[in-house]
């Protein structure tokens, strides 16, 4: 027979060893495809791949060299702040061969997700393996601000909209 102490031990033990098989678990990254749902805040496996894919067509959609300045205003968190930029950036030549192949999103709360990214000019990769967020505004998932500036400043051309 074992005795209160040692079986209160065991119980603790068990459930120490389930919290740190839980913390390893998201200190080592195991993530499963999800969003997170709109009115609960709870994470839904099912509406993940929807969302993730919905944030890689608008990434995409967005960096296309050949898509309108006005859709990617409406692609862009506070995009109007950004239109005569989109406009004047539309008229080169290099945004007009540019793409992004997103390879990875993950989804971090009810409005935010990060996203990895490769833009290429052509078919070179000028930006490879970038990290970026995409921020749901306005019911739309969209490419964060922060973002956008983050990337036009590599380019030394920030719109003051990004100061």
């Amino acid at each position: 027979m074992s005795s209160p102490n040692s079986r209160g031990g065991r119980t603790r033990s068990r459930l120490a060893l389930g919290s740190l098989v839980a913390i390893g678990a998201i200190a080592i990254g195991i993530a499963v495809p999800c969003a997170v749902g709109a009115s609960t805040g709870s994470i839904s496996a099912a509406t993940g791949t929807k969302t993730i894919e919905t944030i890689k067509t608008n990434w995409t959609t967005f960096f296309k060299g050949t898509t309108p300045a006005a859709k990617k205003e409406t692609l862009l968190q506070d995009g109007s702040k950004f239109a005569a930029f989109l406009k004047e950036q539309a008229k080169s030549a290099a945004a007009l061969s540019t793409s992004v192949k997103v390879t990875k999103v993950t989804v971090t709360s009810k409005t935010s997700a990060r996203v990895t990214y490769t833009i290429y000019l052509g078919s070179t990769a000028a930006e490879p393996n970038a990290s970026g967020t995409a921020v749901l505004q306005d019911k739309v998932w969209k490419v964060s601000d922060t973002s956008f500036c983050a990337l036009v400043s590599l380019e030394g051309a920030a719109p003051k909209a990004c100061s």
